[in-house]
């Protein structure tokens, strides 16, 4: 049974797991940044507390406040998902409200959709925003599928700064039922 959960330093094994899953590169919806050291347990403390005040982080340069919960399964990581408060214009054109990525080895098991939908639903509960914007790489179609599935309304694709093309959708969390998938 997955969880969403605050991001805690205690995961720091099974997180280290999957970031070697992931090549030691991004993950989705993670919120790591090039200069976090997540290669010893003291770094991914830093780390985790660096996560926890960015929810109540003024916004600067472009970077909103930002909420981050990670999909576990008892003590194992299997992925995040992270909700930004309100959009700039740049999340506005191509980043969107919503960023999450699941471990290699845990996807194809529901934990995206799935965290997706709760995510939603404790949103509608709490009254706002009405609708969140969710954008993917055109070609990751497990992503659309995902975001399809959970309610979203494809709007447009676009080029990005990258020269690829990425899908924009909306989910209307008004219409969110609580996770179950």
């Amino acid at each position: 049974m997955f969880e969403l959960v605050a991001p805690d330093a205690s995961f720091y094994p099974s997180f280290a797991e999957s970031h070697r899953e992931w090549g030691g590169a991004h993950q989705d919806g993670a919120g790591l940044v090039a200069d976090d050291d997540i290669t010893s347990p003291e770094g991914f403390a830093a780390w985790v507390r660096r996560l926890a005040e960015a929810e109540r982080a003024p916004a600067t340069d472009g970077i909103v406040p930002c909420t981050y919960r990670w999909i576990t399964e008892g003590s194992r990581y299997v992925g995040a998902i992270a909700f930004r408060h309100y959009l700039t214009p740049a999340l506005l054109n191509s980043g969107g409200h919503i960023g999450y990525g699941v471990r290699p080895s845990d996807r194809g098991r529901g934990a995206a959709p799935w965290a997706l939908q709760e995510v939603c639903a404790r949103l509608a509960a709490q009254g706002e925003p009405d609708r969140v914007l969710l954008t993917c790489d055109d070609a990751n179609t497990a992503s659309a599928r995902t975001i399809v599935r959970c309610g979203g309304l494809l709007e447009d694709v676009r080029m990005g700064a990258n020269g690829r093309h990425f899908r924009r959708y909306w989910i209307d969390v008004a219409r969110s039922e609580p996770a179950g998938l």
